[in-house]
This record gives structure tokens, C-alpha cells and sequence, in this order.
């Protein structure tokens, strides 16, 4: 039986140093973009934004933060809690926030099981998790984060009605993430065509990592699933 309550989700957490500047802006500027899990959360996680927002939405292992950008620069009135362990995504993304000024995005650089165990009950509005490692060995499953105990810890955060969106270009884990989210109580897949899997949301700004997917012949499917 795989353990899904031990161990991390990521696997490297540092890549190319940093330059200087980057270096910088994560010791000056993450902290006051990170929610401290150290105090209780907020009864209205919306304060977690110093700027008004009418709903919170959660990307899980942003990546290089294209999906993230976008969507907070689309969507001003929705505050985006972005995770990201690997370092040099993060420091991309902080230096993107730091120059453009964005007022509707939170990072958190840690384990996004901590921070799914922090949120309130019912506090979240939707949640993104894009191409997500797919650790393809088998011993490796154990650290795949579509499992129950995370899903347990989705459904907790999320509002009923709140959608959970999920991309992927490796095949056994759309096929494991679509038997693990059918398995669960808490939620429902919406798709009613083939299309609905097959083509992203829209509006859609992709990633860097889809579009290498596609240009060495893999394809994304696109997965959305209702909170019951």
C-alpha cells in the first residue's frame, strides 16, 4: 500500500544559482508575498491580498509562473496563491510580481500540503495544477500529489461549486489522476465531450513546459472536475 502521508511531492529544489538581483528580491520581497503559516489564517482569506479581491484561486507548482502571470494580470479582482518549492521558478515569478507591481498574487514556497492544511474549510474558489512531475516509477507513485490524502485536503479548502482544473502531457498520470478524482466523493468531472479533454480552457495562455510537450509530440489533456 502506498503511503501518501510521508515524503515530499517535489524533487529538486535548486537548480542554476540565482543572479544577484534574484538572490535579492527573494530575501527582500517573498516575505511579504508568503502567507505565515506560523499565525492563524485569516477568517476571510481574501485579506491575505493588499489589494481588494472578490474570490481566491490556488495554482499548485506553477512552474516558471506564465500560467499564474497571466491569469492574476487577466483577472485583477481575483487574488492567486501560487506554490512553488523549485527555486528558480520562484525567483522568476517574485522578480515578475517585484517589476510589474501585482497586487493579486500570494507565493508560497514550500510544501503546498502545509499550506492546503492551513487554509480555511471552504475558503477557496478554484484551483490549477498544470503538468505536475508525474515521478513515472513505479516506486515513485508514493509522490505523486493526486492521491486521497491530498484530495481529502482539496476538498476541505474548497468551496462547493469550486472547480479544480488539471493538465497533463504523460498519459498514466491523466489516466491515475482521472481514477483518483472519480473515486472521490468530493468531486465530479464536468466533461460532457471528447473536446473537453482534449482542448484547454479558454481563455488559455499555456506554458513553457506545454508548449515543449507539443513540440516533442506529446499531448495535453485537460482535466475539470466540480466540487460537490
Amino acid at each position: 500500500m502506498i503511503d501518501h502521508t510521508k515524503g515530499s511531492f517535489f524533487g529538486r529544489r535548486k537548480g542554476k544559482p540565482l543572479r544577484e538581483r534574484q538572490a535579492s528580491l527573494l530575501e527582500t520581497v517573498l516575505p511579504n508575498l508568503r502567507p505565515d503559516l506560523a499565525s492563524p489564517p485569516p477568517g476571510d482569506i481574501r485579506e491575505l491580498f493588499p489589494c481588494p479581491v472578490k474570490n481566491v484561486w490556488l495554482e499548485v507548482g506553477f512552474g516558471g509562473g506564465e500560467h499564474l502571470l497571466h491569469e492574476a494580470g487577466r483577472l485583477p479582482e481575483t487574488g492567486y496563491i501560487g506554490v512553488e518549492p523549485f527555486v528558480g521558478g520562484m525567483a522568476k515569478t517574485v522578480a515578475a510580481v517585484a517589476e510589474a507591481g501585482v497586487q493579486n498574487v500570494c507565493l508560497y514556497d514550500d510544501d503546498a500540503g502545509k499550506l492546503l492544511d492551513w487554509l480555511p474549510d471552504g475558503s477557496v474558489d478554484g484551483v490549477y495544477q498544470l503538468y505536475p512531475d508525474p515521478w513515472p516509477k513505479k516506486r515513485h507513485w508514493k509522490r505523486r500529489f493526486i492521491n486521497p490524502v491530498n484530495l481529502d485536503r482539496y476538498a476541505r479548502v474548497m468551496k462547493s461549486g469550486a472547480s479544480f482544473r488539471f493538465a497533463s502531457d504523460i498519459d498514466t498520470y491523466v489516466d491515475w489522476a482521472l481514477r483518483h478524482m472519480r473515486d472521490h466523493p468530493a468531486f465530479e468531472w464536468t466533461a460532457e465531450r471528447a473536446a473537453d479533454w482534449k482542448e484547454p480552457w479558454r481563455p488559455w495562455s499555456g506554458t513553457r513546459y506545454e508548449k515543449k510537450a507539443i513540440a516533442q509530440g506529446r499531448m495535453p489533456r485537460y482535466l475539470e472536475f466540480r466540487r460537490i
